[in-house]
């Protein structure tokens, strides 16, 4: 019986660190949120140089006033597929921790929402999908405004070993 009052105690402790501002997107008919602070910011989609031998996920690189950085298409990341660019296509640009420090990375998203204030009430954990599924990188499921957002860590979307690779591509 103590151990589970130990669990119950933490267990709040942990959504209260879920609670925060987070910023909205859509991949299709879903809306994901990823944490406002991770996001250094938003840009309209520029033009992407393919760079060979990369994963798929990978569309390429871009020229953002004068660094080059990695981008990563979200969508195939997800296993979702591709889909054309829209006029509301967009991309985040986050700071990920690379072996050799941050590294600026893009992610292409359908569209950009919101930014909402989500309360830790509001915020559940990811149902259990089974072994074999990886959903370390859901901080969990808000509901928000009679749907529910799957919350992304934007940091654990990406493995250490894929970073890496983001590190060389740029």
């Amino acid at each position: 019986m103590a151990s589970s009052t130990q669990t119950l105690d933490r267990h709040p402790a942990a959504m209260t660190n879920r609670a925060g501002k987070y910023l909205t997107f859509r991949l299709g008919d879903e809306e994901y949120g990823v944490e406002i602070l991770h996001v250094q910011e938003i840009i309209g989609m520029l033009a992407v140089t393919h760079v060979p031998r990369t994963p798929q996920f990978v569309r390429g690189v871009i020229n953002l006033r004068g660094k080059v950085i990695p981008v990563v298409d979200l969508r195939l990341k997800f296993d979702m597929g591709a889909k054309s660019d829209t006029e509301k296509t967009c991309i985040i640009v986050v700071q990920l921790n690379g072996s050799a420090g941050a590294v600026t990375t893009g992610f292409i998203v359908d569209e950009v929402c919101e930014v909402l204030d989500i309360p830790a009430s509001d915020i559940e954990d990811a149902p259990n999908f089974g072994q074999g599924l990886d959903t370390d990188y859901i901080l969990g499921m808000a509901k928000s405004k009679g749907t529910v957002k799957i919350l992304v860590d934007i940091a654990k979307v990406l493995g250490a070993e894929e970073i890496a690779q983001l590190e060389k591509t740029a």
